[in-house]
């Protein structure tokens, strides 16, 4: 597993940056006729920059604090342009060099061997280092090469990169539901009413909501279910609250919002009966077990869920596709779980959804750029928005910014009791949201200037010069 981890960080890179005394030399000193610091070079290493950049279209750098004359040459001879001798502040040089060549740190590698090339590696998506690095740096990086400091470590890293280069499946960018329904780029958007936990354990509120789902031409409705005996910490299952049921433990009031095999069977035949897709949160793996009772559409996992190995393992397992949330999230974290999925299996079918987990969540905490940036970094993956704000036009923007799915928490009433109302779309906003995403793709068009018919009437009634290919054409 974690060999598959280092592969995936690994097909993400676009600079291997790299330290010159103890990683692409030595570390010995040798001195010429004059005096001169001269250092010795591995010639597998030399291997590796032109393998590197001829195989894997990946460049080299180095950034060293030394100002040997050799260090010149050498680059030279291997064509690295991307040369800082001297360099004081690791650190600072590494951040210049991704801003002026517009590279983000998870596209960088670095690979160093002692202690002041520790901060520049919490910085880089992939860190090396030899293997006689200094115990503390070991720790630090990704991967410990087996061959020593000029003998062949950066030889290692750029097979590694150069092989996960060379091993990236590639994705056609949609994947097609059991119920026919295809998502991603050129389809439609696909739209979500997020039930969850509003129907506050009614089955009849339930219904309502799906009712309404319908009504507002959503593709899909999503609930949540989980073993609130596993997803509640023991330490809160005592605490009392004041729910629709009178004043009750917390560990009660979970269990009474968990719909049973009764109330799916139940939600499955509805939805059938009207046309809707349906599908759920899974919390945890029991809930995964009791979900495969039904042909549901997706899994969708939780934002909060992101870093649970084992539910998704579970999830995996079923082979149905899956819907990641990416809401409280570091970049590496999601790096790391992507990882964990292509290891499982490659062609897995994958969503990801952007989200911020407020709720509800400020417009300035929306980053909707993110879209964009998880289109760019996982190219062939359908890319969503799972909003949690209360205003309707930023889902819509999320659209036009290239979201091929959104969903949205949907409720009949945000006054209701419970704590996802508040965050949640009510029935007339839905419908005017979805309305206002179909316009959206619609009006988006194809790309191809043209004129059209309704444009002749006022061509010819205010252009001083007309093109003689409608200077003939009738005004409709």
């Amino acid at each position: 597993m974690i060999n598959e981890i280092l592969k995936q960080k690994a097909s993400a890179i676009k600079l291997l940056l790299t330290d010159c005394d103890g990683v692409l030399t030595d570390a010995g000193v040798y001195y010429d006729e004059l005096g001169e610091n001269l250092k010795k070079f591995s010639i597998r290493d030399g291997m590796g920059v032109e393998r590197l950049r001829k195989y894997a279209g990946v460049d080299t750098g180095i950034i060293t604090g030394e100002r040997s004359p050799s260090v010149i040459k050498r680059a030279e001879k291997l064509q690295i342009t991307e040369l800082h001798l001297g360099v004081k502040d690791k650190p600072e040089v590494f951040k210049e060099i991704c801003n002026r060549l517009d590279l983000e740190p998870h596209e960088v590698a670095y690979i160093g061997d002692d202690y002041n090339d520790i901060e520049i590696m919490l910085l880089a998506g992939l860190t090396a280092c030899p293997s006689d690095a200094m115990p503390y740096v070991k720790a630090h990086a990704d991967l410990v090469c087996e061959a020593k400091g000029g003998e062949g470590c950066f030889r290692e890293l750029a097979e590694l990169i150069i092989d996960s280069k060379n091993n990236v499946v590639v994705k056609d960018g949609t994947i097609t539901l059991n119920t026919g329904r295809v998502i991603g780029k050129g389809h439609p958007c696909y739209i979500i009413a997020e039930i969850g936990i509003n129907h506050n354990g009614s089955l009849e509120t339930a219904k309502q909501l799906i009712d309404e789902a319908v009504a507002a031409k959503a593709d899909a409705v999503k609930f949540q279910k989980r073993t609130p005996e596993i997803c509640v910490p023991k330490d809160q299952w005592e605490m009392m609250r004041d729910t629709p049921w009178g004043r009750i433990t917390y560990i009660d009031y979970k269990r009474k919002t968990e719909f049973g095999i009764a109330e799916y069977a139940a939600i499955d035949q509805y939805c059938k009966k009207l046309g809707i897709d349906w599908f759920v949160s899974a919390w945890d793996a029991p809930s995964v077990d009791f979900m495969e009772r039904f042909d549901t559409v997706i899994y969708k996992l939780a934002s909060a869920s992101l870093t649970d190995f084992e539910l998704i393992q579970r999830i995996l397992e079923t082979g149905k596709p899956l819907m990641l949330s990416t809401g409280m999230s570091t970049m590496k974290e999601i790096e790391d779980t992507m990882a964990y999925i292509n290891a499982f299996d490659a062609n897995y079918p994958l969503f990801i959804a952007h989200a911020t987990s407020a709720y509800p969540c400020p417009p300035q905490e929306l980053n909707l750029k993110m879209i964009q940036t998880l289109e760019a970094k996982y190219a062939g993956i359908p890319i969503g928005y799972s909003g949690h704000e209360t205003g309707l036009a930023t889902t819509v923007a999320a659209v036009a910014m290239g979201a091929t799915f959104v969903e949205r928490h949907f409720t009949l009433d945000r006054a209701m009791w419970g704590s996802d109302h508040a965050a949640s779309v009510e029935p007339q906003g839905f419908q005017r949201m979805v309305r206002d995403i179909r316009d959206v793709e619609i009006a988006a068009g194809d790309g191809v200037k043209k004129v059209y018919e309704s444009e002749i009437g006022p061509m010819k009634r205010l252009r001083v010069n007309i093109s003689p290919e409608y200077k003939e054409k009738p005004v409709i």
